[in-house]
């Protein structure tokens, strides 16, 4: 023992040194076996004649023995059944191997049956540096690929932290295995170590030769952070922000088109009551003032002025209901909406309205459109009111991811404070903000007025587009708010 600590030769614990001596007998008088662990100790240069004795650990596709000093490939020169856990005796031609021994053209004696070796416990590190070549081993592993091998053989390639190895078993014995296990599984491995070229290809400096699917046991299965599951989590992640983008749109338009339809009803209420008694009132001042006689004619001056007011008040009033309906804008679109309100706004005067349009017009969602027009009929009205212009002009510019409107006027202008903006330029710019578009007023006392709003389209939701798109409704969200708190 001590000499062959002394040679290098890993010695087997207690435990494998009293399985291997469990249930075996006294060899019979003249046998001559020699420990497997000693075989290496005389250096052979030439093969040599010699017996040993031990347990089989493997028979396919190998035949594999082991003592309690080690284990040895063995090539039988006349095949026979034999079964992991039978004691055997060999008489066969000895050669070295690069950390082990194989027994060519050997004789195979089975002795009796015994209980098969349990397995050695070690680390991949310690089974690569050949301390176990041709030894019973456990070892574990995370499976990094799985093949088929041409031989009829499965092929495992696992890793241990930085060290590599590779797990051979039989096509038929590993075959439910093989479609079960996954990449990545963390696997413990029962088998014979061998340091073989023809088992490890030169990829990896160690092997492990399985002799059934009950020497593999799987410890874990791949972790859910792998490269795959992150990816299918994000696309599932995707598709949901996806649904609920498209449910939100959904809900949004639902409420718009209520808002409409009750701005609808509004404006049919207001017309029906309030400017229908506005001009109520005033035909009967017109009444009063032709009862009067003409001697009165503070009388008249104050009726003349009453009357103007009332008119004024019922233009007002029309113009609200106007303001209010957009059945014109959902049946005509936006640029006719707008042409249909600035003639109506300077109807019976001089002023000339041109309307104009560039790019391919396509249908607008019905809250930009809505918004648009609104923001519009402001800057129409506040032109007509203020600026006293002779030439309205309406544009429309669409592009691929911007629609662009610009009201000019050739009136008087003004110089906006921007400390106190006027109601109506503040409700311009409220409106702006909602559809996350840019509005510029570029004003000259003598060059008029242009009303300038720059919308953003919605972009068609797909998987690529969606992060972009949802951050930029959180960002108009985040503003929206903070608008409403100011």
């Amino acid at each position: 023992m001590q000499a062959q600590q002394e040679a290098g030769i890993p010695i087997l614990d207690d435990s494998l040194t009293s399985s291997l001596g469990k249930g075996s007998r006294e060899l019979p008088s003249g046998s001559n076996a020699v420990p497997i662990g000693s075989i290496r100790l005389d250096l052979l240069s030439q093969s040599a004649k010699v017996t040993v004795r031990g347990l089989v650990i493997l028979t396919s596709p190998a035949l594999f023995v082991q003592d309690s000093t080690g284990g040895i490939a063995i090539q039988q020169a006349v095949p026979q059944p034999l079964k992991i856990g039978d004691e055997v005796e060999a008489t066969g031609d000895a050669s070295p191997n690069a950390f082990s021994s194989t027994l060519k053209n050997a004789k195979v004696r089975v002795l009796w049956q015994s209980t098969p070796i349990p397995a050695v416990s070690v680390t991949a590190s310690q089974a690569a540096t050949g301390a176990f070549d041709a030894t019973f081993i456990e070892v574990e592993g995370r499976l990094r690929h799985k093949q088929y091998l041409p031989n009829n053989s499965l092929s495992f390639d696992l890793d241990a932290g930085s060290q590599s190895f590779r797990a051979i078993m039989n096509r038929e014995r590993g075959g439910s295995l093989y479609s079960r296990i996954e990449p990545d599984s963390l696997v413990r491995l029962r088998g014979v170590a061998v340091a073989d070229p023809t088992y490890t290809s030169y990829s990896t400096p160690f092997a492990v030769l399985v002799p059934s699917i009950d020497d593999v046991e799987v410890l874990a299965g791949p972790p859910w952070w792998s490269v795959g599951h992150m990816v299918v989590i994000a696309v599932g992640l995707l598709i949901l922000a996806l649904i609920a983008n498209l449910l939100y749109q959904r809900l949004e338009n639902w409420r718009l088109r209520a808002v409409v339809e009750e701005r609808e009803v509004l404006a049919y209420e207001v017309h029906d009551s309030l400017a229908q008694s506005v001009a109520g009132i005033g035909f009967q001042l017109e009444a009063v003032r032709v009862g009067i006689p003409e001697e009165l004619a503070k009388v008249h001056q104050q009726l003349d002025l009453t009357t103007d007011l009332v008119r004024h008040s019922h233009r007002e009033a029309r113009h609200s209901v106007d303001m209010l309906r957009s059945h014109q804008l959902e049946s005509e679109g936006l640029l006719s909406a707008l042409t249909s309100c600035a003639y109506r706004l300077v109807a019976g005067s001089t002023v000339r309205v041109t309307a104009t349009s560039t790019g391919n017009v396509y249908q607008l969602p019905l809250r930009l459109s809505d918004t648009l027009c609104r923001i519009g009929q402001e800057a129409l009205a506040n032109a007509v009111r203020h600026a006293h212009p002779t030439a309205l002009t309406i544009h429309l510019e669409y592009s691929e991811n911007l629609l662009r409107l610009l009201i000019s006027d050739d009136g008087t202008g003004f110089v906006e404070d921007p400390d106190q903006p006027s109601f109506g330029v503040l409700g311009m710019r409220k409106r702006a903000m909602s559809i996350s578009a840019k509005l510029e007023i570029r004003s000259n006392p003598e060059a008029g007025t242009i009303v300038s709003v720059a919308a953003p389209l919605p972009s068609r939701v797909t998987i690529t587009s969606l992060p972009a798109l949802l951050w930029k409704f959180l960002r108009k969200d985040t503003q929206c708010r903070s608008l409403r708190k100011g």
